[in-house]
Parts: C-alpha cells; sequence; structure tokens
C-alpha cells in the first residue's frame, strides 16, 4: 500500500481576503530611493508619460521639481492638477488638490513626495493619507520616496547621518505596494550635487560635508536595496498563499525562532536577533503553549513572558500558538511562514526523558529537509533545576487523585448492587465511567491513576478468587488487561480533549472580549467615551487599575480613571509624560522609571502618540501577568486606532466647515463681481453721452479714472474667483519683458497722467516663458498699486536686470514704504499698506499679483527701497528663461 502523501495545502483566506480587498482600491507604486537626486520623480514622471502615451488616462496630482529643467520638462504635455492654495502664518502655501483629483477621478494619479507633511488645515496631516483616500477611491497611484522616510528606519538613518528626519511613513503603506527602486551609485550622485542638480550650488558643498558623504549614501544605499527586497519577498509570500502553493520559496531568508520555558532563553533571541540583522531577514518568536504550559510556576511564566517582550523589543515579531504538542505547533508555524530558518535551543535533557517524550530537535532535522535549523545548547545549570519539585508538579494535586479513589468506590459500591441485575461480565465496563470523569475533571495524569485504580477494584471485588488481587481464571487476565488498556486509552483521550477545550474555551472569551472592546470603541463618539471604554475593559480582563491621559490645555492630565479615586502622584506624572514625549512605555515594569506604582504605554499611531494608558496593580507588584502580555499589546492598539479615528474625524469637521466658508465666500465674490458689471457698463455710457454734449467738463477725466479703477476692482475681483477655484489654465510661451511693460503703461495712461516714469528695462534682456495674459495682469496691479501708494513724491521706477540665475523686474515708488513686518502680509488677500483707505486701495490686486505668480512659478518679493518708497520685485527663474532668440 502506498504512503499517503502530505496534505494538500489549501489557498490561505486570510490572503483570498487581501486579494479581494485590494481589488476594489486603486493599486500603488512606490519609486523608492536611498536619497534625494537619484531621479525618482524623474523616473515617475518618465513611466507616467509613457503610459498616457499608450493611453492611460494619467494626471499629475501634484510635483515638486525643485526648479530641476530636465524634471521640469516632463511636465510639458501633460495634464496637472492645480494646486490648493493656503494661508498659513502669513504665507501663501500650495497643496494638492486632493477633492480636485478625485472629481477629475483619472485612472493613474502621480503624487509626488509621498512622506510629505500637509499644512495646518488640511484634511489628512500627512499626504500619504491623501494617498490613501485616492486608492480607496479606485485611483491608480504612482509616488516617490527616500528610504530615511520609513518609520522604522528613522531611528537607524539618524544614527550615522547625525540628521532626524521629521516626516515619516508606517511601514504598512508598503503592503500591497510595488516597489520599483530607483538606484545611482553614491559617485554619480555626490558629481550631480556638485553640478547643482540636486542642490542650488550655494547649499551643495554644506551638503557634501554632511548628508551627502559618501559613506553616509552607501549606507542608504544598502537599505534601499534590503527594503526593496523585503518588500518582494512579502508579496511574494501573499501570493503563494492566496494560491496555496506549498514549499518554502526561499528567495529570501525568514528567520523563526522557538522559545521555549527553559532558562537562558533570552540568549536564544539574541542569537535569532544577530541572525537576522547578519541576513537582514525578517524574524518572528513563537511560543508553543502546549498542556504542560498549564502546570508551569509563575517564575517560569515571567520568562516566557520576558523572552518575547525581549523579541519584540529587538524588532520580531511575536506570537503565542496553543496547540498539543510542540513539534506539531512549529512545524504549522514553518509551514505558514514559509521559514528557512529555525533557531531553537536544546536543553540537558536525559536519557529517560528523551526515551518518553522524544526530542523535539532531533525530529524536526529528520522531517525538514528544506530548513536551515539551528541549535544552540541551553545551560547545563537548567538540567535538572526544579529536582524532583519540578516533576512531581506536572502530576496534579492530591484532591484530584482523592476525588478519583472516591469515584471509584462509589462505582463499586454501585456494581455490588446492581451485579445480580446486569452480571458479573457487564460491570467491568461501569468502571470506565469514573475513569472518564476524572480525566475530565482532573485531567490526564489523574486519570491514567484512575485506570490503574479501576482495574484493581474490578479484579479484588469481583474476579475470583474475590477478595485478592490473584486471577484463577486466564480469561479473567483477558479481561482484567483489557479493561486496563481502555480505561487507559479512554483517559488520555478525555485529557486531550479536556486540555483543548480549556485552552479553546480561553481563546474564545479573550476573543469575544477583543470583539465586543471593539465594538465599544466603534460607538463610541469621542475622546472621554472611548476612553472609558478602554479603562473598563483594561481592568475587567487584567484585574488592574486604569488611568487614561491625554494632552488639555498644553498639559498631561487624566481623563478617565477606574477606579475613580485613582490618582498618580508625581513620580507617576513624570513616567506618564515620559512615555508621551518618547513614545515608549514607561514606570514599573519597564527599564525607565521604575520607581512609579504605575506602568504607562503610550497609544501610538501614525499621527503620533495621542494619548498614554496607565495601569497599575492592588499590591503594588507588576501590574500585567506575563500571559496577559500580548492581550494587553492588543487593546492598547485597538483603543489607539479609536483615538486616531476621533482625531481624523475632528479634523474632517474643521476641514469641512473651513470648505463650506470658502465656498460662501468665493459665492459672494463671484455674485458680487458679476452683478455689479451690468450698472458699470450704464455708468460708463452715460459718462461717454455727457462728454460728447460737454467735452470740456471738469469732472469728465475724474469721472473716467474712477470707473477705470472700478473696473480693475471687479477683475481683480472675478480673477481672485478663478484662482481660487483652480480655473486658471497656463498657456506658457517666450514673452519680451519690454513690450509687456510697455503694454501695461499704455493700458493705464490715464491714471500715469502727471507721473513720470523711469524705465529701466534693457532690451536685450532674455524671453522669458510665462502666460503673457497673466503677467500683464501681474505688472498691471503692481503699478496700479505704485500709483496709488506713491502718490506725486517722485518717478515710478521699472528696472530690469539679468542675475547669476535669474531675470527679475522691479516695480519702485517714491511713497512712504511698507509698515515694518508686512513685507509678507501685504499680499493676503484684502490686505492694505499704509494709507490704503486715503488712497482708494481695495486689497485684492497684490493678492492676485501673489496668486498668478505662484501659479506660474515667479518669485515676489516686497521690500522698502534704502532711499525711500516700497519696490516689487518679481524673479523669473532660470528654468522661465527661454534659450530661444527673438528673431526681432
Amino acid at each position: 500500500m502506498p504512503t499517503p502523501g502530505p496534505p494538500e495545502k489549501r489557498p490561505s483566506p486570510e490572503a483570498l481576503l487581501r486579494q479581494a480587498r485590494r481589488e476594489d482600491r486603486g493599486e500603488l507604486k512606490i519609486f523608492l530611493g536611498a536619497a534625494p537626486g537619484v531621479g525618482k520623480t524623474y523616473a515617475m514622471l518618465t513611466e507616467g508619460a509613457a503610459l498616457k502615451r499608450d493611453g492611460v488616462d494619467v494626471v499629475v496630482a501634484v510635483v515638486e521639481t525643485h526648479g530641476r529643467a530636465e524634471t521640469q520638462a516632463l511636465l510639458d504635455g501633460q495634464e496637472v492638477v492645480a494646486p490648493r492654495k493656503v494661508e498659513y502664518r502669513g504665507r501663501t502655501l500650495t497643496e494638492m488638490d486632493l477633492d480636485a483629483v478625485l472629481r477629475r477621478a483619472p485612472a493613474l494619479a502621480l503624487v509626488d513626495e509621498y512622506a510629505h507633511t500637509n499644512v495646518e488645515g488640511s484634511r489628512h496631516p500627512k499626504r500619504w493619507q491623501d494617498v490613501a483616500e485616492l486608492l480607496d477611491a479606485g485611483i491608480d497611484v504612482y509616488t516617490t520616496l527616500n528610504i530615511q522616510h520609513v518609520e522604522s528606519l528613522n531611528d537607524v538613518v539618524a544614527s550615522f547621518t547625525r540628521v532626524r528626519v521629521r516626516e515619516t511613513v508606517p511601514d504598512s503603506v508598503f503592503e500591497g505596494a510595488e516597489i520599483k527602486l530607483v538606484d545611482l551609485p553614491p559617485d554619480e550622485l555626490i558629481d550631480r550635487l556638485k553640478d547643482g542638480k540636486v542642490y542650488v550650488p550655494q547649499e551643495a558643498s554644506r551638503a557634501l560635508g554632511h548628508f551627502f558623504s559618501k559613506p553616509n549614501l552607501s549606507a542608504l544605499r544598502e537599505m534601499a536595496l534590503r527594503r526593496a527586497a523585503l518588500s518582494v519577498d512579502r508579496q511574494m509570500l501573499h501570493d503563494l498563499d492566496a494560491s496555496g502553493v506549498a514549499g518554502t520559496y526561499a528567495a529570501g531568508e525568514r528567520i523563526l525562532v522557538a522559545i521555549s520555558e527553559q532558562p537562558g532563553v533570552d540568549a536564544l533571541v539574541r542569537s535569532a536577533k544577530r541572525l537576522a540583522d547578519g541576513l537582514n531577514a525578517p524574524w518572528t518568536a513563537v511560543h508553543i503553549e502546549t498542556p504542560r504550559s498549564e502546570n508551569f510556576d509563575e517564575e517560569t511564566k515571567r520568562r516566557i513572558a520576558a523572552a518575547l517582550s525581549l523579541a519584540a523589543t529587538l524588532g520580531a515579531t511575536i506570537a503565542t500558538i496553543p496547540s498539543e504538542h510542540v513539534i506539531t505547533g512549529l512545524r504549522g508555524q514553518i509551514e505558514a511562514q514559509r521559514a528557512t530558518q529555525l533557531i531553537i535551543g536544546r536543553s540537558q535533557r536525559s536519557w529517560w526523558f528523551e526515551l518518553r517524550h522524544g526530542s523535539v530537535v532531533e525530529t524536526l532535522i529528520r522531517g525538514s529537509s528544506d530548513l536551515a535549523v539551528h541549535v544552540i545548547p541551553s545551560p547545563e545549570t537548567a538540567t535538572n533545576r526544579a529536582g524532583w519539585k519540578g516533576w512531581l508538579s506536572g502530576w496534579g494535586q492530591p484532591t484530584a487523585y482523592a476525588g478519583a479513589l472516591v469515584l471509584i468506590a462509589a462505582t463499586t459500591l454501585l456494581a455490588k448492587f446492581a451485579e445480580p441485575l446486569i452480571g458479573r461480565g457487564a460491570v467491568d465496563l461501569l468502571y470506565l465511567v469514573p475513569v472518564i470523569v476524572t480525566a475530565t475533571l482532573y485531567g490526564l495524569r489523574p486519570g491514567l491513576f484512575s485506570s490503574l485504580a479501576a482495574a484493581l477494584a474490578f479484579n479484588f471485588f469481583f474476579l475470583d478468587p474475590v477478595h485478592t488481587f490473584t486471577i484463577s481464571d486466564p480469561q479473567s487476565v483477558l479481561t482484567m488487561l483489557l479493561l486496563t488498556g481502555v480505561a487507559a486509552v479512554t483517559s488520555n483521550l478525555a485529557g486531550r480533549l479536556r486540555t483543548r477545550a480549556r485552552i479553546g474555551v480561553r481563546s474564545a472569551e479573550e476573543n469575544a472580549s477583543l470583539a465586543a472592546f471593539g465594538q465599544m470603541l466603534a460607538r463610541a463618539s469621542d475622546r472621554e467615551a472611548t476612553a472609558t471604554a478602554t479603562c473598563d475593559e483594561v481592568s475587567r480582563l487584567l484585574g488592574v487599575r486604569s488611568v487614561m491621559l491625554a494632552e488639555t490645555d498644553g498639559s498631561l492630565s487624566s481623563i478617565v480613571a477606574r477606579p475613580r479615586e485613582a490618582t498618580i502622584s508625581p513620580i507617576d506624572q513624570a513616567a506618564a509624560e515620559w512615555a508621551w514625549s518618547s513614545g515608549e512605555p514607561a514606570g514599573r515594569g519597564t527599564s525607565t522609571l521604575v520607581a512609579s506604582d504605575w506602568q504607562f504605554h503610550p497609544l501610538k499611531t501614525g499621527l503620533g502618540v495621542l494619548a498614554v494608558l496607565g495601569i497599575a496593580s492592588d499590591d503594588g507588584a507588576d501590574p500585567i501577568a506575563p500571559d496577559k502580555a500580548a492581550l494587553l499589546a492588543t487593546l492598547i492598539g485597538q483603543s489607539a486606532l479609536a483615538h486616531e479615528r476621533l482625531h481624523l474625524e475632528d479634523e474632517m469637521r474643521s476641514f469641512s466647515v473651513l470648505e463650506e466658508r470658502d465656498r460662501l465666500r468665493a459665492a459672494l465674490l463671484s455674485s458680487i463681481g458679476h452683478d455689479l458689471r451690468t450698472p458699470l457698463t450704464g455708468v460708463t455710457a452715460a459718462i461717454e453721452a455727457m462728454a460728447d454734449e460737454h467735452p470740456d467738463a471738469a469732472a469728465l477725466p475724474v469721472a473716467r479714472a474712477e470707473v477705470a479703477r472700478l473696473r480693475r476692482f471687479l477683475d481683480n475681483l472675478l480673477e481672485l474667483v478663478r484662482l481660487d477655484a483652480g480655473g486658471v489654465k497656463l498657456d506658457l510661451t517666450p514673452v519680451d519683458l519690454t513690450d509687456v511693460v510697455a503694454a501695461v503703461v499704455h493700458d493705464l495712461k490715464d491714471s500715469l497722467r502727471g507721473h513720470h516714469i523711469d524705465f529701466q528695462v534693457p532690451a536685450g534682456l532674455p524671453l522669458v516663458r510665462v502666460d503673457e495674459r497673466l503677467l500683464h495682469h501681474i505688472l498691471l496691479n503692481l503699478l496700479a498699486n505704485a500709483i496709488q501708494h506713491g502718490g506725486n513724491s517722485g518717478p515710478i521706477g521699472i528696472i530690469g536686470r539679468r542675475t547669476a540665475d535669474a531675470v527679475t523686474l522691479t516695480i519702485r515708488d517714491r511713497g512712504e514704504g511698507l509698515e515694518p513686518g508686512t513685507e509678507r502680509t501685504i499680499f493676503d488677500t484684502f490686505a492694505q499698506g499704509k494709507g490704503g483707505d486715503r488712497h482708494g486701495g481695495s486689497g485684492l490686486g497684490l493678492a492676485i499679483a501673489k496668486g498668478f505668480s505662484d501659479a506660474l512659478g515667479i518669485g515676489i518679493a516686497a521690500a522698502n527701497h534704502p532711499e525711500g518708497g516700497a519696490a516689487f520685485t518679481l524673479s523669473f527663474p532660470d528654468r522661465l528663461i527661454s534659450k530661444t532668440i527673438d528673431p526681432s
């Protein structure tokens, strides 16, 4: 008969669910690089342009070119979603317009700088959260990321670059993402830096001596290569689980370390950490919980919990797996994780122990042909540490054996009365009842004792000669042996079922509690309700006092405590603040501020630490039992996610209020602008009719000037609405600044009567690539501002210059100048300079000039001139300077 093969491996339900969820979302592709300047944005735009040529609906949601001409050139022909303008601390900043991209609903969106922090007041604090919303909407996203922005690598990068990166993304964003490594050798990147292609020239030398040193770049490059390989390996494992294909597929190393109850297990964990670091491989620490685990004393349980905690601290994934046998549990984990290397300890066991229980190490080695097994000897002092006390502890309490004897005695008495009715042949079956009951109530070993006692009682009271242990009939000998064997097997099975049921019930209770806890958190609508649910559940499940602290009015204070009268001392407050600021546990049972009576755990998410949970025991001991550490970690994780949800909901509500306010403002401005055009047209017609009848009327020039100023005001109003709505479309063409300035002066000829223009724009200035209509509007507003605020104090200067890296155009008046400190705020909407009301300024002209300048990529700045008056300067960077020679 052929030997049956291994059972067919079925697809993992978790993997199938993961695939099903991904089908409803967009696909994410991350262009990963070691450092700025390796060409991530260039590679992303190149691939996006190629897809667009193939007919894919591609839009550029946001791209930072950093002034690189070759990157800017890739935007030609691409559809670019206009950025959203955000006022922040007196400055106008631009952010990706998430709602505009969602309304546009392209097949693919190109989103640069994945780790970018959005300006305060945005819907999401981080750009990676914006990307998540695009993916949820079914939009594919290409994005860029430097390796130093990965959360788990942040400390490592800071240790050798001496630069702490504040903008990070959680490692979970790589789940299901396609990684494309954009690689550049350090020497080539340094050459790019020296050529000014990464930073501006004056910053290049400083960068070469700090972040961009060759050792730093080499280390970052290695980290990027390893991270990309790790992501590819995880994706391969997910695909294998979904397809149900068996095998290790050791394209990358995956390490599993088995945590036992033996002393010296911490050395095993450190060995696994060193091996994982050497191979740069993911590793998992697993403890197999067998029926023996229930007989462990507190010291042993604490040792196991400490080893798992150490592994988690060193970066391992930890797990506790219930199983009937260690070998069965380990093999299941090896298969589930497709581990390529196993690290296991081997204690000095006696030959008698191995004869009875077998050797886990030898069994695994014999049965694992494609698994590398590392055996680490345990200290010899652990050989017979427990002695007879440890051996006896596994046999249970004396009350279990006394109970077994009572059940056997009761069965014997019942059998004596029943023997005349059922006959001696059926009496032996009655003795199976106390054996099964004992094994079910007390476990395997008391059940085996009960089976032996039942056999002896049956022999003594019912087999001839009765009241002796002698058996005269050979058939009775066979009956006695069969009874003993059946009773032993029945006891063994009942004991195993009891152990399995007990482990299953405990796991089911914890899972049910966690599910109920999740539902309570989902129903909580504010921070206090969430804190109350967390403290109630932690206190109930773990039997501890609990307190939730969060930042209120700039200080960390208690929100909810259980029991209500629970308080914390100044030492406890210091431990809580340490957990809040560092994001690490502190207090009793940790390595920081152990004098505290409380143990504090930060509720940490991608948004940072949102609250701190404190727990304490009534007897002053360590607040958390070793076997409850994993449960506590799960409760903390769920509570942290609930706090994050509330935080994001608050930000969403604030964003909705701001969005509604902006919408109403835009509607009001648009309505005013359009409604005033009709009466303005009538006024203009009336003035011209009066001019025909009274051409020499003294009020006629004043009326025309005021109508022209009112028309410019309405034009500014409508352009402001268009700018806020993202309705400005750019038509970039080479433009001669001399011609544009001349056209603006001509349009303002009436307002310029009585003013002298000091025109210093050389005819030899290079052409600039701008939208001529928008530039005309910018200069119109700047020159009108100079007319209003310059008065008759002197000429208005228009000065053009060619600098090393730009072309500048300055408009200077001879008025009172700007108030100190208003050089930036003067561009705010409705902001007015000195004498704004007196000169009739609307406060829109400079805001329009600033908005259009930002849309064109032109720098604009305001300052007081050393010789008096205000000067407004437009800076056209090199990327806007046309290399085309003017044919005229």
